[in-house]
């Protein structure tokens, strides 16, 4: 269907308010305008929509998010498991609320009680939700970090994590069989509260929540000798984190938590970010001159819908350095390993889990402790996934999780990465070094005495619109169909198509399957044993780009990251 048609047809459908056609009225002879809001349906993916808030089928509204939760309930109903219910969350964006209660009513006009948090919650707490309540399914509205004109949608299983095949495709065609709004069921609030199908979620399911997450502290009594000498700056970043981050904090013992100000409330827009990425440095600025006056030895921040931290610390210059996702993984890996180790608690069949584009830091420490690696695709859904295979099976047993995305999660009561739990441990990890007078940065300089200087890097292309959608198909057309003989002069030694399933080892002439999920994702290794990756994302219009690398000294290592992302650069621009 042309955009212009599905416009007209918008404006047409009697199911279509009328404040949502004024909307579209008002960019009338707007070709440019109609094309990108209507060139095509707003995608269900794998994780489930996420998009600009407005009117138009490729926009996040009342109708797409409608259209969305009939096709789940369609599911659900043919496994037969609508009893059960969906617990839902939301965050502090545009239009949360409203999506929330939109799908929440859809849910129970088709019968399906629907358990929905009374305020803004983090994305782990959802997770959380779906198993304590023994829900079929979840729904969580964000958009993560994504500026302040997004949303989302994200569908979570029985298991609490978020959906994976074959599920997802079959969900995706359920969605994809709604081809008209009037297909939507819907049901007023009070006919559904009356009817015991909008039920709101009470207090006893966020103590459950604070419960698991305060089991995960290792060292409860060092807390408390450290508890009121380690100064912390918190930035919620006008997300979900606040309360439940500082009610943790507090019950697990720490007593100078300082919030920003500024920072501390709701706010849609951002006001003080804009970009509220905790992988951006900009968005620390207000807390790093709060941590000055009140001489922090921690920072830590969290994204909109809390499933994310950033953490900020003193180098040996006394300058505020952002750590990256990998640092704080890599730390607190050997962290949780380390105790355990110590008091006797390492199971002989512990593993950690990370993602392809994560640190291979974690690959000797690991070894150094005899847990097992495990390598998943890109996705935290994909941990979680592993999490539900061993409790099945009992082949291991989950020690921590995380990927460089500034995501991890320690414990298996959610099926995600939660920010409320790492917040809490890099505050115990902090609390345990300063009381051996050290600090995090100390701590992981030590940790590259012990294992070697690995660093990673992450560049991204932004490309907008219908021609950024056709640039990142030519450029991993590109790579896909030419394999590089060498980046920044190191020869490739094996190729890794992720589509395809194809590994090849180019030295050896030989090829092997995939052992992970087909993904479109593109992988080298180098012959010093750098290698780097590339993918489109599956939530932002970008090509993302990732490195890492291992050198006898950080400055070494930096060079051949510079080095091989100028290379990249090239390459680029040749195709």
């Amino acid at each position: 269907m042309e955009y212009q048609e599905r416009y007209s047809q918008w404006l047409a459908d009697p199911s279509i308010d009328e404040e949502t056609k004024a909307e579209l009225k008002s960019i009338a002879g707007n070709d440019a305008e109609i094309k990108e809001r209507f060139y095509k349906e707003l995608e269900f993916g794998t994780g489930g929509l996420r998009g600009i808030i407005g009117a138009g089928s490729n926009r996040l509204n009342i109708y797409t998010v409608g259209k969305a939760t009939q096709g789940l309930a369609n599911y659900i109903k043919k496994e037969g498991t609508q009893a059960q219910g969906v617990a839902i969350a939301f965050d502090s964006r545009h239009m949360s609320p409203e999506f929330a209660e939109t799908a929440g009513l859809v849910l129970a006009a088709n019968g399906i009680p629907a358990y929905v948090y009374p305020s803004l919650r983090p994305t782990p707490m959802l997770s959380f939700a779906v198993r304590e309540l023994d829900c079929t399914a979840g729904i969580v509205i964000t958009a993560s970090h994504n500026p302040p004109e997004y949303n989302g949608y994200k569908v979570y299983w029985a298991d609490g994590a978020q959906v994976v095949a074959p599920r997802d495709k079959d969900i995706i065609a359920e969605v994809n069989a709604v081809t008209d709004y009037g297909q939507i069921l819907r049901m007023g609030q009070k006919e559904a509260m009356e009817k015991g199908l909008y039920r709101v979620i009470g207090e006893e399911v966020d103590k459950a929540f604070d419960k698991n997450v305060l089991a995960q502290v290792l060292c409860p009594d060092m807390i408390a000798r450290m508890a009121d000498k380690l100064n912390i700056v918190y930035t919620p970043l006008h997300g979900s984190g606040n309360l439940p981050v500082r009610r943790i904090l507090a019950e697990a013992g720490f007593k100078n938590v300082f919030v920003v100000p500024e920072q501390e409330m709701p706010d849609p827009k951002f006001t003080t970010v804009g970009y509220p990425n905790p992988e951006d440095a900009k968005v620390f600025v207000l807390a790093e001159k709060l941590a000055e006056e009140k001489h922090a030895d921690v920072i830590i921040g969290t994204d909109p819908d809390c499933d994310r931290v950033g953490a900020v610390v003193r180098n040996d210059k006394g300058e505020f350095v952002v750590l990256t996702g990998n640092m704080v993984g890599a730390l607190l890996t050997e962290y949780i390993l380390a105790r355990k180790h110590e008091q006797g608690k390492l199971p002989a069949n512990g593993a950690v889990v990370k993602t392809i584009v994560t640190t291979e830091l974690i690959t000797p420490i690991c070894e150094a402790y005899g847990v097992e690696k495990m390598d998943v695709l890109t996705g935290f859904k994909f941990i979680g996934e592993k999490i539900k295979g061993f409790e099945e099976t009992g082949s291991h047993t989950y020690l921590f999780g995380f990927e460089e995305s500034y995501g991890c999660l320690a414990g298996t009561y959610a099926r995600d990465k939660d920010a409320v739990v790492a917040s809490l441990l890099i505050c115990e990890m902090a609390a345990y070094y300063k009381e051996k007078g050290m600090t995090l940065y100390d701590a992981l300089l030590a940790l590259y005495e012990k294992y070697g200087c690995y660093r990673e890097d992450v560049m991204s292309l932004t490309l907008k619109g219908l021609d950024g959608v056709a640039r990142i198909a030519a450029i991993m057309k590109g790579f896909r169909e030419n394999t590089p003989e060498t980046f920044a002069g190191v020869k490739v030694v094996s190729a890794r198509d992720y589509k395809t399933q194809i590994f090849r080892d180019i030295a050896a002439g030989t090829e092997i399957a995939s052992p992970l999920p087909v993904s479109d994702v593109l992988q080298y290794i180098l012959d010093d044993g750098a290698w780097i990756c590339i993918r489109p994302s599956g939530t932002e219009p970008k090509l993302k780009f990732y490195f890492g690398v291992k050198a006898d000294s950080l400055a070494a290592a930096e060079e051949k990251i510079k080095a091989m992302k100028q290379d990249i650069e090239e390459k680029i621009e040749k195709i």
